[in-house]
């Protein structure tokens, strides 16, 4: 029988803070995908148990669940909605890995809460299988992100601009407190709760911070590893809104997320980003737009506002600093520098100035250079020889070059055609390609021959213009 450690703590915090809400049961749950080695990860046994699609789906609730829809609030493309919260998910509980951290359980697409507005609540079978396969290559790839740990079908369709058919994602995170729930008490004026929450997130992940200002500075240091880190595997978020910006330094809601092919820093997917303000490029001014946005949230639990708005603007203004120090040191290890020193900016932007202008393939090109693989078109681009000289002469004082290049440099990303491809299939019922994309990319930085056609860019017919919310 299944069992699952719950410990839950947020369950535990004033009721303004949440709406107590079980997920919606569904028609006939089907297990696509169970990630084991997650489960065995977060204490969770019995999972040969024959019901498990039923808990997962949302039509059986775990003992010692407490479900709960979290209330927040969020800067969405830059106009503040007071009124969010989790319109299609429900936080199950929480757990205590085996590493002593503790951890939400969350459903995703379990039906309609208080928070849903004018939505369903529901997920269709797409976007699911798109936050599965993209979350957990990211973890394949050292980046902090939520985890997957089951996808379930529904059987009951979901309606968009057609009937299509409806899953579930349960999600593994650290926590799902965001800038917005911050905003969400700030906004309220309600001071009791949002000292409240600024307790609770203190102590669950930046127990060292004194205060809101060390508070921030946390959460600051964190963003800023994690935008670079983004940005140096060629990865757009896509919809960076405060809502979606969790605190505690993770990647979150994958909704229309993409990696770029050819390298163009402008370079926009989503489908509602009409004016490019989550474009690959602009990633680094928003993080520090939405940090703002959670300083604004802090100041009434400092004891002076005045002095907090100016130490907090202090802080604000030394981000970008902070990125491009996260940017030098992860771009500087993908061309095998063991210390970029500042002067290295202009190689690494040498280099990326060249690859857009011929549109070389991102990920391809970085891990070209180890073998001398270069994408032909960038090859033959005037000013690459002499990038490659300079390139060359600043290595010969580093060690183990080639092999940090191999650590940091992946074969294999989600290519968004494979993905398309992919839920195309799915949606059709078959499953083969989601378990073999599934397969290759827990070992993205290996070079594996039965995964080479994964390598491959996108033919001009097969390249992905467009990514949705699939809301």
């Amino acid at each position: 029988m299944l069992s699952i450690p719950f410990d839950n703590s947020y369950a535990r915090l004033p009721k303004g803070m949440f709406a107590r809400q079980n997920p919606v049961p569904v028609s006939t749950p089907d297990m696509i995908a169970f990630n084991d080695d997650l489960a065995a990860e977060l204490g969770i046994t019995g999972t040969d148990d024959p019901k498990l699609a039923l808990y997962f789906a949302g039509s059986r609730v775990p003992e010692g669940a407490e479900p709960l829809a979290q209330l927040y609030s969020g800067h969405q493309f830059g106009s503040f909605n007071p009124n969010l919260g989790d319109g299609r998910a429900v936080l199950l509980g929480e757990v205590i890995d085996q590493n002593g951290q503790r951890r939400d359980i969350q459903l995703k697409g379990s039906g309609q809460t208080p928070f849903s507005r004018r939505g369903d609540g529901r997920a269709w079978l797409g976007p699911v299988l798109r936050e599965y396969i993209v979350s957990e290559a990211m973890f394949a790839l050292g980046v902090p992100t939520t985890r997957a740990l089951a996808a379930t079908r529904t059987g009951d369709p979901v309606f968009r601009e057609t009937a299509l058919p409806g899953a579930v994602l349960t999600r593994v995170a650290a926590s799902h407190i965001r800038v917005g729930t911050f905003q969400a008490f700030y906004a309220r004026n309600d001071i009791d709760n949002l000292s409240a929450l600024f307790d609770h997130a203190r102590d669950r992940h930046y127990p060292q911070a004194r205060d809101a200002s060390d508070f921030l500075q946390s959460v600051i240091e964190a963003q800023a590893a994690l935008v670079a880190h983004w940005m140096s595997l060629g990865f757009i978020h896509g919809v960076m809104n405060t809502d979606n910006c969790a605190i505690s330094g993770e990647t979150i809601d994958y909704g229309p997320c993409a990696f770029l092919d050819g390298f163009d820093a402008g370079k926009v997917f989503s489908s509602i980003d009409h004016r490019g303000r989550y474009a690959y490029v602009a990633q680094a001014d928003i993080i520090v737009w939405n940090m703002a946005q959670l300083a604004s949230a802090l100041v009434p639990l400092m004891p002076n506002a005045e002095a907090a708005v100016e130490q907090f603007t202090a802080q604000i203004h030394a981000m970008p600093a902070l990125i491009r120090a996260n940017w030098l040191g992860r771009f500087g290890a993908k061309l095998g520098l063991a210390a970029p020193a500042p002067d290295d900016a202009d190689l690494i932007t040498d280099l990326l100035t060249l690859m857009q202008n011929c549109g070389a393939d991102f990920t391809n090109t970085f891990r070209g250079l180890t073998q001398d693989d270069i994408p032909t078109e960038l090859r033959a681009m005037e000013g690459y020889a002499d990038w490659h000289a300079a390139w060359q002469e600043r290595l010969q004082d580093e060690q183990d070059a080639p092999q940090r290049m191999d650590a940091t440099n992946p074969v294999l990303i989600p290519r968004n055609h494979r993905i398309e491809e992919m839920i195309s299939a799915a949606t059709n019922g078959d499953d083969t390609l989601f378990h073999r994309l599934h397969r290759a990319l827990k070992s993205p930085f290996a070079a594996d021959p039965e995964f080479a056609d994964l390598t491959q860019p996108p033919a001009p017919e097969e390249e992905v213009e467009a990514t949705f919310c699939g809301t």
